[in-house]
């Protein structure tokens, strides 16, 4: 049986985006080298097939969460990539997180064959894909971005359309590398504040509403105790890794050394999430480097 959908890539973002399509009743083909997320998803309502290269061949539309610009560069520009499968007409959406670059190259070869193709970070986490309510960053044409809409709106409760081809990577890299500065701030200052004697939960809150004001502060406290929900609380397990912070960090000074652009606090952060890294603590959530600064400081 044929899908409308071909998803490839059902990893911790892409399994529960992918079931979120099924859930609103859409066909959908699941595909990942690992066979137990495979099973997740078939077991959540979607099909799949030993066959990958069919499956695309017969898709309206083909969706993929990969983990690098290498991965999604191999899957669309392989001898027996996507683009050398797809029937003409089908709709190419790249969620992973990958190079700006390299998210321009990919199209680039799909817009020479005919093909429309949109890449569409997205931001959330894993409780966002799992709940429906992603932000999708998206770049490339108008008309590609209106076909793709109605599909993303499944999955995120914010649709974007960034730009033109590599506007959706460009976003990702500048949010999620001051996501990065920020988190680190915000661990600074509420470590400064209980080396002073203070409460973490109201030094937070008095910081929550002045100046200092930002995302980690208000609903992803990096402090344990200080939000029961928060993955500090839950002994950093869950949320958004280090790992992928400084692989996303990464992509941030990468684009910078590109495009002659200046970012020292973003190099400093993947600097610092890269010494948190191979500390032992990549499989954390990037908030542990609270716990970093602790070691620091000798506390």
């Amino acid at each position: 049986m044929s899908s409308d959908i071909v998803f490839i890539g059902l990893g911790n973002m892409g399994l529960p985006m992918a079931l979120n399509l099924v859930k609103a009743g859409c066909k959908v083909s699941g595909h990942d080298l690992v066979a137990a997320s495979v099973d997740k998803f078939v077991a959540g309502g979607g099909s799949t097939g030993s066959d990958l290269p069919a499956a695309v061949a017969a898709a309206r539309i083909v969706i993929t969460m990969l983990p690098a610009s290498r991965h999604v560069e191999a899957a669309y520009l392989g001898p027996n990539g996507i683009l050398a499968q797809v029937a003409p007409g089908t709709l190419l959406i790249d969620c992973s997180t990958i190079a700006p670059e390299a998210a321009r190259k990919v199209a680039a070869v799909a817009r020479d064959k005919g093909f429309t193709m949109l890449d569409a970070p997205v931001s959330g986490g894993t409780g966002g894909a799992a709940a429906g309510t992603l932000t999708f960053m998206v770049g490339g044409s108008a008309d590609g971005f209106a076909l793709a809409k109605p599909y993303l709106e499944k999955m995120g409760k914010a649709i974007f359309h960034a730009g033109d081809n590599g506007s959706g990577q460009t976003v990702k890299v500048c949010n999620n590398m001051l996501l990065g500065i920020l988190m680190i701030g915000s661990c600074e200052a509420i470590r400064l504040g209980m080396a002073n004697g203070m409460d973490p939960k109201v030094l937070s809150e008095i910081m929550a509403k002045s100046s200092g004001r930002n995302w980690a502060l208000e609903v992803y406290n990096p402090c344990p105790g200080v939000m029961e929900n928060a993955p500090a609380s839950k002994g950093y397990a869950g949320g958004f890794g280090v790992d992928l912070m400084l692989k996303d960090l990464g992509l941030a000074v990468e684009n910078s050394l590109s495009t002659g652009s200046s970012v020292p606090l973003g190099a400093l952060a993947r600097n610092l999430y890269d010494i948190h890294s191979k500390s032992g603590a990549g499989g954390l959530d990037f908030s542990s480097i609270f716990n970093m600064l602790a070691k620091t400081e000798g506390a």
